[in-house]
């Protein structure tokens, strides 16, 4: 067995759905996050239920040099999918917020490190003529999110990014898939400081969200966005006025 995937940001939440829905199909996993002991234990059970190889890097992808390490470190190994999974949000007024952590490194993990990973292993797969890259991006891509608008942002580039590097690739056996949820029931909101702001009801559970991404991954679609209400809310996005959607979700910030 020689199929490997990246998943970054693999502890909790989608990434860690995704990686127990590879693991299932029996692919060897690289468990990126930050979170020694969290890595452990999902390394250790799913090589215990699935008989796979798995592998750890704790990595703070917040900082600029990460991205090179991890291409160092795997350099001999052949990744067949990367997930660019890692990120983070914060909900609050610009001007107040903290510009090192809730700007720039946001900036860094959403976007930055994406970029880098993706162009690192990008030529190995060209030169395979095979691979694929999951980019998980968000609903918030479809429209600017004020009182969470650095997130907002940062999102609207990884679908541009995803979708204009899909179709540069097109006809060398890469493919390129943007994931798009909306509101997932992982720990995001939490630390995001945006908890009880969405209605229980309009929630998905990350499993449902991971098999999704998955099934478009495997599909070779360029962009995936799990269930009907975040389809509309997309689709809706792309023909309402941009500053009636801002209000929007500036009413649903809660602002």
């Amino acid at each position: 067995m020689n199929k490997w995937a990246l998943i970054t940001g693999a502890s909790m939440g989608i990434g860690h759905e995704l990686a127990k829905i590879f693991a299932a199909a029996k692919f060897n996993l690289m468990l990126l996050a930050r979170s020694e002991a969290r890595l452990n234990k999902v390394a250790e059970e799913l090589r215990a239920q699935h008989g796979i190889e798995t592998k750890i890097l704790v990595k703070d992808l917040s900082l600029p040099n990460s991205p090179q390490k991890v291409f160092n470190t795997l350099h001999d190994t052949p990744i067949a999918v990367l997930v660019n999974n890692a990120g983070f949000g914060w909900r609050g007024a610009f001007a107040e917020c903290d510009l090192q952590h809730q700007a720039l490194e946001m900036m860094h993990v959403n976007m930055d490190s994406l970029v880098s990973l993706t162009r690192l292993f990008v030529p190995q797969m060209l030169a395979r003529k095979q691979g694929r890259i999951l980019n998980v991006a968000s609903t918030a891509a479809f429209q600017p999110g004020p009182f969470a608008n650095i997130y907002f942002a940062t999102k609207s580039f990884v679908l541009s990014f995803s979708q204009a590097l899909a179709e540069e690739l097109e006809g060398t056996g890469v493919t390129v898939t943007a994931l798009c949820p909306g509101s997932t029931r992982t720990e995001f909101f939490d630390r995001a400081g945006m908890k009880n702001l969405r209605p229980e009801w309009h929630m998905m559970d990350a499993d449902v969200v991971a098999r999704a991404g998955y099934r478009g991954l495997m599909r070779g679609k360029r962009v995936v966005i799990p269930g009907w209400m975040n389809k509309l809310t997309a689709t809706v996005a792309n023909f309402v006025p941009t500053g009636v959607t801002t209000k929007a979700v500036r009413r649903l910030n809660g602002k």
